[in-house]
């Protein structure tokens, strides 16, 4: 590997002074100086709104982009279940290092040691500050906050506001944003969508965005952008995301030169009611805090057709119980996602499709009693009730695994830069920290940590040590982009073909289930890579995008989204086939332990795969950012 292309950046020193030693050299820029810098924000989640916040605070003139109407409708307000930071409030020996320890482990050893480890020292520093801002975070008795049990840990870190996690903490950030903007340091433009990054002299100098009301596109420059646009879940279009979710922003970085580090490195939430029709549009995500006290369980003997309540316990098989006793049902995502596909299978599946398994909660009511059930989960137990009909207070919720989490995304140094000078990216938009799988309620944590704690610091460091001269949206840049982007709306409006974008979405998304998803072979990948690059041409050919450029046209939206996914998707399944290994959510078929765990291969495989474009038709090139492990031994990963 040339160390030019890929510079990590990770300073000296021990693990645990690296962040501190770095801030202490890195270059500050003067409060004066500060108000000469206009950055430029896209998103409006957690990662976004408290990057902007920040920024705006400490005095640089910031434009933030908003997707939605409202910051307060970023898809970050979806998450459930809690934030973790390693308080070790509960007495329960956690700590900085067993969070940082249990964050590696759990991404299947994939991730830079040094960005895990100062995400586990800023998480404390989230609390504070969220608690400051007025989160409303459960509390024990005494007026303590509380704390649960996630996936993949032995201790309780995981700090939650019922099931509503997400929105209080998004709520928050918002707080902070909306002040800014009324003092004037944050202008806000709502219902905007990136089209594209503008790249001058090598720099990030500006974005392109499609207003998404009058269809114009608006130019925007910049000394600095910030891609906070969140994940590609999207693209198997069932999903956990909002429909709005979706690539676009970062895929254009991506042909503008910035790298794609690990693109095969998806998600599967265990816990996500099942698909109901042919003709569902998304998934529905139930926290994994439920299983804290919810029992996974499917009918011994396959093809029972009994109700749950009519199957005696004898006849149950808690399977996560059996399997992993130490860790039982709060084994990690990927763990819990495959067992679940491995019981329906084997024909124990249970409800009208056969693909879901048992959430159970009686055990719980019955030692806790139902008012504390409430208290922790009433609004998820409500939630469901309304989506199934059924009460799981007195029936077993119905789960199967869902689409949900990228780890995949831009490649970035320890300052959160890409490659490409200028063009910081944060949250779920970047690779950083949670290699091959995620641990519940690290999204969170990863997205406050990135924008109230990391960026504020290092994006000082580019703009303090870059000659940053003044550019123009009239530069030629600007227009040549425009222009290809009227181009492209031009054609998808002109073609009137026989099928819509849902059609060809809808396509692509039982491809990318059947072949990139929970298990993945040699065979389906290549299949893939002969089916998607047919797909993306005749999409091009024959799609039909009914109305105009001119107005509101969610179809057109669309339409430049799929053409996205389209090649997002084969560039997934390259990087899935050129993985020979399992880890994490990328689990391959021939690569396994004769238990039927993730077989990883470390002496081939312990790099993040980096991806450049080489234009269109043409193989993206391959680097190798090599991962070292000198505080957390590489081993067999398990939960039993």
């Amino acid at each position: 590997m040339n160390k030019k292309i890929l510079d990590s950046k990770i300073p000296d020193g021990p693990i645990e002074r690296k962040w501190d030693i770095h801030k202490n050299n890195i270059k500050v820029v003067s409060p004066a100086n500060k108000r000469k810098f206009n950055v430029l924000v896209v998103g409006t989640g957690l990662a976004g709104a408290s990057a902007a916040a920040s920024l705006a605070e400490l005095g640089y003139h910031v434009k933030t982009f908003c997707i939605q109407d409202s910051p307060r409708r970023a898809h970050s307000i979806a998450a459930q279940g809690g934030i973790n930071a390693a308080k070790n409030y509960q007495n329960d020996n956690d700590s900085v290092f067993r969070l940082f320890y249990d964050t590696v482990k759990g991404g299947d050893f994939r991730a830079r040691e040094a960005n895990v480890y100062r995400l586990a020292q800023l998480s404390t520093n989230i609390i504070d500050q969220c608690v400051a801002q007025g989160v409303p975070f459960a509390r024990e008795y005494g007026g303590l906050l509380s704390n649960r049990s996630f996936g993949g840990v032995l201790v309780s870190r995981t700090f939650y506001a019922r099931g509503q996690t997400g929105q209080q903490l998004l709520l928050g950030a918002y707080g902070s944003l909306m002040r800014q903007v009324d003092l004037g340091n944050v202008e806000l433009l709502a219902r905007r969508e990136m089209l594209d990054l503008i790249t001058i002299d090598g720099k990030a100098r500006g974005i392109l965005v499609r207003n998404l009301i009058s269809g114009e596109i608006e130019r925007y420059e910049g000394d600095a952008v910030l891609l906070c646009t969140g994940g590609y879940g999207n693209v198997y279009y069932l999903s956990t995301n909002a429909k709005n979710s979706n690539a676009t922003a970062a895929w254009r970085c991506y042909k503008k030169g910035a790298y794609f580090a690990n693109p095969c490195f998806t998600q599967i939430h265990p816990t996500c009611i099942p698909v109901s029709g042919d003709y569902q549009s998304k998934l529905t995500l139930m926290s994994e805090s439920l299983r804290n006290d919810g029992r996974v369980w499917v009918p011994k003997e396959p093809g029972d057709k009994r109700s749950a309540r009519d199957i005696p316990e004898s006849e149950r098989d808690y399977y996560l119980e059996r399997k992993y006793p130490s860790f039982g049902n709060l084994v990690p995502r990927d763990v819990a996602s495959r067992n679940a596909k491995y019981a329906c299978d084997e024909g124990k599946g249970v409800g009208e499709t056969k693909l879901a398994v048992y959430l159970d909660f009686a055990d719980a009511i019955k030692r806790l009693g139902e008012n504390t059930i409430r208290d922790r989960y009433g609004n998820l137990f409500e939630m469901y009730e309304r989506i199934t009909g059924e009460n799981p207070y007195q029936t077993p919720m119905r789960i199967y695994p869902a689409v949900h989490y990228t780890m995949g995304g831009l490649w970035v140094d320890y300052n959160l830069m890409s490659n490409i000078p200028g063009l910081f990216v944060l949250g779920e938009a970047n690779f950083s920290d949670h290699g091959a799988n995620r641990l519940g309620a690290s999204a969170l944590m990863q997205g406050l940590a990135d924008g109230y704690f990391i960026i504020p610091y290092t994006i000082g460091e580019y703009l303090g040590n870059e000659t940053l001269d003044a550019v123009s949206t009239d530069d030629a840049a600007f227009k040549e982009s425009e222009d290809k982007i009227k181009d492209d709306t031009k054609k998808l409006l002109s073609m009137k073909g026989k099928r819509s974008v849902t059609e060809f979405h809808r396509e692509l998304g039982l491809t990318m289930w059947d072949k990139v998803g929970m298990s993945r072979s040699e065979d389906g990948l290549k299949e893939a890579l002969k089916k998607i690059p047919d797909l993306k041409e005749e999409f091009w050919k024959n799609v039909n995008v009914p109305g105009s450029g001119e107005t509101l046209n969610k179809n057109l939206e669309f339409a430049g989204r799929m053409a996205d996914f389209l090649e997002l998707g084969e560039l997934m399944a390259l990087d899935a086939l050129d993985r020979k290994e399992s880890c994490g959510g990328h689990f391959r078929e021939e690569y396994q332990t004769p238990e039927g765990e993730a077989l990883r291969d470390d002496k081939n495989f312990a790099y993040s795969a980096v991806w450049e474009y080489q234009g269109e038709g043409k193989k993206p090139k391959l680097h190798k950012e090599n991962l070292e492990f000198e505080h957390v031994k590489l081993t067999q990963r398990s939960y039993k």
